[in-house]
């Protein structure tokens, strides 16, 4: 109890400090809600073109052609296989004589296939997978392929592999730039505390020849790193927030000219508390860093 009662008064004695220098304060929050705010809008853009991508090129599927001759039971076993299968979320039979009606209606030939002797469309199955990654979607597709009784497996992955190429170069792209500008926010932190320290040279000596320990000396300087790198993810969340909503009112003027619908997603709650954590973790992170290197340069004379 004592000590909850300890980290709360240097909690209230921090915040105190930010409020007495109301300038520097805000212009230290405001560089690191920037600074954050650039790699989590490229992560909220990548989310938004994930989901517009799927949403343009619809349900992954896969298409299963049986061999010419392969009875009804062998069907029917086939599709029992494909319902037990791990990974497949639904199946559809397409019969030969539905995949001709479904041809002569889409082609306009139906003069020319109407004269056809006998019909050459083979039964066909269309997996739909629980699973649209492009690696878990070739790995059914080759697995597909070695049952018996299935002639050919087609799989439409091209727009898969362009989609997935262009989102890993975006996670690419985020991540370094969230790693740079990472060491900056510890940087700017780091030289916030550095320049605490050296102003508070003579209370920290006082406070030593006392008997304070490092570790309550060094409490207050962390709880203020912890706190700037707080508002500053708070900040960063605004800062999102705010340009979320002016760019999906563009967005959604531009797609009811298009006759669509699609919108920038919002930061989920599950983000936006990894964003603040991140943010306050990077903080104290700085701040760690330079008691660690400064304060054991000062000692009582």
């Amino acid at each position: 109890m004592k000590t909850l009662i300890e980290h709360l008064r240097v909690l209230h004695h921090t915040l105190r400090r930010l409020l007495l220098t109301p300038n520097s304060t805000l212009l230290n929050v405001l560089i690191i809600g920037i600074a954050l705010s650039l790699p989590v809008g490229g992560y909220v853009l990548l989310k938004s073109v994930q989901a517009l991508g799927a949403q343009i090129a619809g349900t992954p599927q896969i298409s299963m052609f049986l061999a010419t001759g392969t009875g009804s039971g062998d069907i029917e076993h086939i599709g029992d296989k494909l319902k037990q299968q791990a990974g497949i979320k639904s199946i559809e039979f397409v019969s030969r004589e539905v995949a001709l009606k479904k041809l002569q209606q889409s082609t306009g030939l139906s003069d020319v296939i109407g004269g056809l002797s006998q019909n050459p469309l083979p039964d066909a199955f269309v997996v739909y997978p629980g699973d649209g990654s492009v690696k878990a979607l070739e790995a059914l597709r080759d697995e597909l392929k070695t049952w018996q009784h299935v002639e050919h497996v087609q799989l439409d992955s091209a727009w898969i592999h362009k989609l997935e190429a262009l989102l890993d170069f975006g996670r690419m792209a985020v991540a370094i730039l969230a790693a740079l500008l990472s060491f900056a926010l510890i940087a700017i932190t780091f030289n916030t505390i550095r320049l605490q320290i050296l102003t508070r040279r003579e209370e920290i000596e006082v406070a030593k020849l006392i008997g304070a320990t490092d570790a309550f000396i060094r409490r207050p300087f962390l709880y203020f790193g912890f706190t700037q790198g707080l508002l500053g993810g708070i900040a960063a969340w605004l800062l999102v927030a705010g340009s979320l909503l002016l760019l999906n009112h563009q967005v959604g003027t531009l797609t009811q000219l298009y006759a669509g619908n699609f919108s920038l997603q919002h930061l989920s709650l599950a983000d936006s508390v990894t964003l603040l954590g991140f943010s306050a973790y990077l903080g104290w992170l700085g701040a760690w860093f330079s008691v660690s290197q400064h304060l054991w340069q000062i000692e009582p004379r």
